[in-house]
């Protein structure tokens, strides 16, 4: 969601109440404090949201929170924490009038979350697929996907793979390969703890 801001807080339960200046970050699945107040709330957890006195106000846990964002800014946060996040399946941009094609995994099973975005979005049909997914979990599978997709009509490949320092290929390796066979990269999007996608277009 991506939205900071520099503004007094006031966290309070049964026992005690805390007020000062802090930072404040909304982000894509919490709500973070910095400063001489330090919380982090997942989004959903938090209950009662509203705007009163210019203030966004919540409920998290035992605590009461206001954040005293001025009315204009506490609106706009209101609105985000209300908004469902996009889907995994409206992030790849598969639907089953947006087909995709899939290959991989070549070990272990397709991730959860991966499955349940490409649900009602898969096509066999290679002229059929608006889209390659590929899940790479190996080095030598990015050139094997790069000639698959040499063959097809669609321009657009999500390369799945894992995240984090000991990742292999890592981030850096799966976008030198590709933008050397001529892609370049537009999107990324989280899929689970474990993987990340990168969206790629062939020039």
């Amino acid at each position: 969601m991506g939205r900071e801001a520099s503004c007094t807080a006031r966290v309070g339960s049964q026992n005690a109440e805390e007020s000062a200046e802090v930072a404040a970050l909304l982000e894509s699945t919490t709500v973070v404090l910095r400063g001489a107040i330090k919380r982090k709330w997942d989004i959903a957890a938090l209950r009662n949201l509203r705007v009163a006195d210019e203030a966004l106000l919540f409920e998290a846990g035992d605590e009461a929170v206001a954040l005293a964002l001025g009315e204009k800014e506490a609106q706009r946060w209101l609105k985000k924490l209300q908004t469902p996040p996009p889907t995994l399946a409206a992030k790849l941009g598969v639907s089953a009038d947006n087909p995709a094609l899939l290959i991989g995994p070549t070990v272990g099973a397709l991730d959860p979350a991966l499955a349940e975005a490409l649900a009602h979005g898969l096509t066999g049909n290679v002229k059929a697929a608006r889209m390659l997914v590929a899940v790479i979990s190996k080095p030598g599978e990015l050139e094997r996907m790069a000639d698959f997709h040499a063959q097809m009509i669609c321009k657009t490949v999500w390369v799945v793979h894992p995240k984090g320092p000991g990742a292999f290929p890592s981030d850096a390796e799966v976008r030198s390969a590709m933008r050397g066979w001529g892609y370049v990269d537009n999107k990324t999007s989280a899929v689970s703890e474990r993987l990340t996608a990168t969206r790629y277009v062939k020039r």
